[in-house]
């Protein structure tokens, strides 16, 4: 057990929610995403008795967990979501997955019925802690009212390793009483395991005999100081660097040193690491292939291929970094060739994917937050190696839904700095709900949708897998234009303020306007 020894001194009664949600302030979980039912309305109760803690209702619980993941993802630590029994989790499973993939902290308080009545199996009745374990590093059903705070702490010592901890909590054990002692058990940090020197020495032996080289980052690996100690690794023995395909923050931009994503293609990711000797991960999985395809390797390193693990997600990345910089011999030095800034439309014809994620990339905030959904959309990451300073946030388990909310818990984290959401249409939809929090909260988000008016991401797909051209069935399952989205409309029926526009010099025009204010906004961009 990871739990500071308590004293207890002095003692007090108090429900199990109260002694529940102190437990969980003094870790320093203050921020509540939540969607409560029946059997949350006693830890609804002691939170309202709690002012310290923040509470933030999300209309869906995908939007619970997807905003949860995004203050994770730029807090480094967990906030709490409060979920209605089983079916409610169920409801935020698809982001707790692409949370799980960010390696984001999380703790979930998931309410059940009492324990006298679970047998008579009413209809909200379900395996709660089955549906859990899939998704979460660590669960515990509270069975013991004297013991909560001690749950509490282990589940904040699990979701900091990091992962997801996953609380059940039986309404019984949140509305009795208990006399509990003044203090509350703490959790301690995990041990990390330790990195091996001898991994280091055998990278070192394979820069040294001149063997191709790649380092795959993620994780704590992408954040500014271990990229320059990354970079000046590259510069000095000339092995290549790429972050792996998906990841739950990069910092990047002006002034950081740059890093390409390894595409998770076998055109894309394959033909970059052809030839490659040795493949060494830091933080990051194996690359491979996003799906199967007919007649195609699911692993995108050639099968010659040496890969080595010089440290995993739950070890000290940076310091992995510092020793294969020493062994290598490489100075680190704040020394970078950044691509020119490219050519910035700001007046012509027909809005462009490219034209939209230019004109971003240029007019970026200092220390903006980008969230990135934009899946066919795509292309400002490649284009903001020189945009000011920013965080970059993207979809990373492929559960699609994820930018609205995580936009949303960005903002909370971080309510100085302007969040701009880039999404397509279609994964959108999942979570649209998300905009009232925005409006609710007053968050500074700008949310950019890109509306092509159809599951585009889907209609590449059906041809890489050697499926049939599309017939009627196929594309009426492939087209979102019968009828079309109207996102405008939908923003302003959930509060949010929004516009149309559907040339460069619009678009131009709405985002110079939107990057001018606070509070939330939304341009349908119609490309």
């Amino acid at each position: 057990m990871a739990i500071a020894a308590v004293s207890t001194s002095a003692t007090q009664s108090m429900t199990g929610a109260d002694r529940l949600c102190d437990a969980l302030l003094a870790h320093d979980v203050d921020v509540c995403f939540a969607n409560p039912g029946t059997s949350e309305m006693h830890f609804v109760a002691a939170l309202d008795r709690q002012p310290r803690m923040r509470c933030i209702l999300g209309l869906f619980e995908g939007v619970v967990t997807g905003a949860a993941d995004g203050y994770a993802r730029m807090r480094d630590k967990p906030a709490a979501t409060l979920l209605h029994l089983g079916p409610g989790l169920a409801n935020g499973l698809a982001n707790m997955h692409n949370a799980r993939r960010a390696h984001s902290p999380m703790i979930n308080i998931v309410g059940d019925h009492a324990v006298e009545h679970l047998p008579l199996d009413s209809p909200l009745t379900s395996d709660i802690d089955s549906l859990a374990r899939p998704m979460s590093r660590w669960v515990r059903r509270i069975g013991d009212p004297s013991r909560i705070d001690h749950d509490v702490a282990e589940a904040w010592a699990q979701s900091m390793a990091p992962g997801i901890s996953t609380l059940i909590l039986p309404a019984d054990m949140a509305w009795n009483e208990h006399v509990y002692g003044s203090d509350l058990a703490h959790g301690k940090r995990l041990p990390q395991t330790p990195l091996e020197q001898e991994t280091v020495a055998r990278i070192g032996a394979a820069i040294r005999a001149k063997r191709k080289v790649v380092l795959l980052l993620t994780g704590a690996a992408l954040r500014e100081r271990p990229l320059w100690i990354a970079d000046s690794i590259r510069r000095a023995t000339g092995v290549e660097i790429y972050a792996q395909g998906t990841n739950g923050r990069i910092e990047r931009g002006r002034g950081r040193a740059p890093i390409a994503k390894l595409p998770m293609t076998h055109d894309g990711g394959g033909a970059l690491l052809r030839d490659t000797d040795m493949l060494v991960l830091i933080g990051a999985k194996e690359p491979v292939a996003f799906f199967a395809y007919p007649n195609r390797p699911g692993r995108l390193a050639p099968p010659s291929c040496e890969i080595v693990r010089l440290a995993g997600p739950d070890q000290d990345l940076v310091q992995a970094l510092e020793w294969l910089a020493d062994e290598a011999g490489a100075q680190v030095e704040r020394i970078s060739d950044v691509p020119a800034a490219t050519a910035v439309p700001t007046s012509g014809g027909a809005l462009s994917v490219d034209a939209v994620n230019r004109l971003v990339a240029a007019r970026l905030p200092e220390q903006a937050i980008i969230c990135d959904e934009a899946l066919t959309s795509s292309g400002f990451f490649e284009l903001s190696y020189d945009a000011p300073a920013h965080d970059y946030l993207q979809i990373t388990g492929g559960a699609i839904g994820i930018g609205i909310p995580m936009a949303a818990g960005a903002a909370v984290a971080c309510p100085g700095r302007k969040v701009i959401n880039l999404q397509a249409d279609g994964s959108g939809m999942y979570t649209v709900q998300g905009l009232w929090t925005h409006a609710r909260e007053n968050l500074d988000v700008l949310t950019i949708v890109f509306s092509n008016r159809s599951y585009a991401t889907l209609w590449g797909e059906m041809s890489k897998v050697g499926a049939q051209t599309p017939g009627r069935n196929a594309q009426r399952m492939l087209q979102l234009d019968q009828p079309e989205l109207g996102w405008t409309k939908l923003a302003a029926g959930l509060g949010v303020e929004a516009s149309r526009v559907t040339t460069v010099s619009e678009f131009s025009r709405a985002l110079d306007a939107a990057l001018a204010r606070r509070g939330p906004y939304l341009i349908e961009a119609m490309v």
